[in-house]
């Protein structure tokens, strides 16, 4: 029986998670009601607040889970390259990908920073793309590819380069377009942080 209720918790919250990624995506977050939601869902609202205690909190758990689709994007281009240079070269361009699609850039980019707020917004963005990142570049520094400055420091400002890129390639009427200026800009400076040559794409 016990098994029985989790399952159907569980059903009751994807339920609820697949539906909030559809009506986030589609429009802004505030054209969207808990009404709207329970009622497109098929629930009630307390099944909403129970699992995710109203809008803001489904919200907050579909943007985690483009988060998460996108980190173990970028986990899955890199990982049969073995230069640290071009993990970096790779990752920056999956992110920028995922960036001029749809759904992360309305979700995640354009609506994100409004319904969290700017604190909450990068506090999550940096849990999930931040740890990658700082991966990279801890590899890149012991293989002395990368000039010897502080690892965090070398995070910090290629998360900030990237989180400006991608919030830029997200407002562009020509985002594809963006895009490839974007990874061609973050490329010439991986290059001019190398020791010993820069990203095989170049």
């Amino acid at each position: 029986m016990e098994k029985l209720r989790d399952k159907y918790a569980e059903n009751t919250r994807r339920v609820l998670l697949d539906t909030g990624l559809r009506l986030f995506a589609e429009r802004d977050f505030s054209a969207v009601s808990a009404e709207e939601l329970v009622r497109t869902a098929g629930l009630t609202r307390g099944a909403l607040y129970h699992h995710f205690n109203g809008k803001p909190g489904l919200f907050e758990a579909v943007f985690e889970e483009l988060e998460r689709r996108a980190t173990e994007r970028i986990s899955a281009a890199v990982a049969d390259l073995t230069d640290p240079l071009e993990r970096a070269d790779r990752a920056v361009r999956t992110l920028l990908d995922v960036s001029t699609e749809r759904t992360y850039r309305h979700i995640v980019l354009q609506q994100g920073p409004i319904a969290l707020g700017w604190a909450r917004w990068r506090e999550l963005d940096q849990r999930h793309l931040g740890g990658v990142l700082l991966g990279i570049v801890d590899t890149a520094l012991a293989a002395g590819r990368v000039r010897s400055h502080p690892a965090h420091l070398i995070a910090g400002a290629f998360y900030g380069a990237l989180t400006e890129l991608a919030l830029t390639v997200s407002e562009s009427d020509h985002p594809e377009q963006a895009r490839t200026q974007a990874a061609s800009l973050v490329a010439d400076l991986i290059g001019g942080l190398a020791t010993g040559g820069s990203p095989a794409s170049e």
